[in-house]
């Protein structure tokens, strides 16, 4: 996973349940905003019921959680109650200064 990271111009690493109400429910959301908005990033959701050891290994402790890497560097992390749109504002941040 860290290879990939570094690899990786722009990410986001989206952690679910599958039990979880609030991680079905915005799933499709992220997955709409990353395909219209920031074509440029590679998203990959991650069962976290199911990967227990990478979870702990980043500090992953609740789900829906959503880490956000720059040129291999984690720049946002939300968890739990999240917004899109406040979600969309902080990528935007940093999305436009590399695909500008």
């Amino acid at each position: 996973m860290e290879e990939r990271i570094k690899k990786t111009r722009t990410m986001i690493l989206y952690f679910f349940n599958p039990d979880c109400a609030a991680c079905n429910s915005l799933r499709p959301k992220v997955e709409e905003m990353v395909l219209t908005k920031f074509p440029g990033l590679e998203l990959l959701s991650i069962d976290a019921s199911t990967n227990p050891s990478l979870t702990s290994k980043v500090g992953v402790y609740s789900a829906p959680t959503i880490l956000v890497f720059f040129e291999g560097m984690e720049y946002i992390r939300e968890s739990k109650y999240i917004s899109v749109q406040q979600l969309g504002f902080k990528i935007s941040r940093y999305y436009d200064m590399i695909f500008s």
